[in-house]
């Protein structure tokens, strides 16, 4: 089992930065490849962004490409998300979960554990 816990999210005005973070407790960190995931009211759970388990690979949704970057600690077991040049558009519940597989998953259902959720609120 491997429990994750979001923080970071906040209120902020469009252009601003937050830097979120995920932290792992349960199994090794290393087992898994980790993803943030964000939901807005009304609409489906997407992806944002991927790291495999090194570090090494990452993926990004075109709508944050440029703007966020993950990135993850495994002697801490944590995993990173820094969102810069923030927009009203980003306003969402920020996920993050972890996968058992190799490389950086895009789907949600490719992962096998999720936090509870931090808001991220971006007003203009």
């Amino acid at each position: 089992q491997v429990q994750l816990v979001e923080s970071g999210g906040g209120l902020v005005q469009a252009g601003d930065s937050l830097r979120l973070s995920c932290a792992a407790s349960g199994r090794t960190l290393t087992s898994y490849a980790m993803g943030w995931f964000r939901q807005a009211p009304g609409k489906e759970r997407d992806f944002v962004s991927a790291i495999n388990w090194s570090g090494t690979m990452t993926d990004y949704a075109d709508s944050v490409k440029g703007r966020f970057t993950i990135s993850r600690d495994n002697a801490k077991g944590t995993v990173y998300l820094q969102m810069n040049s923030l927009k009203p558009e980003d306003t969402a519940v920020y996920y993050c979960a972890a996968s058992r597989g190799i490389t950086p998953q895009i789907k949600t259902y490719n992962y096998d554990y999720w936090g509870q959720g931090t808001q991220v609120t971006v007003s203009s």
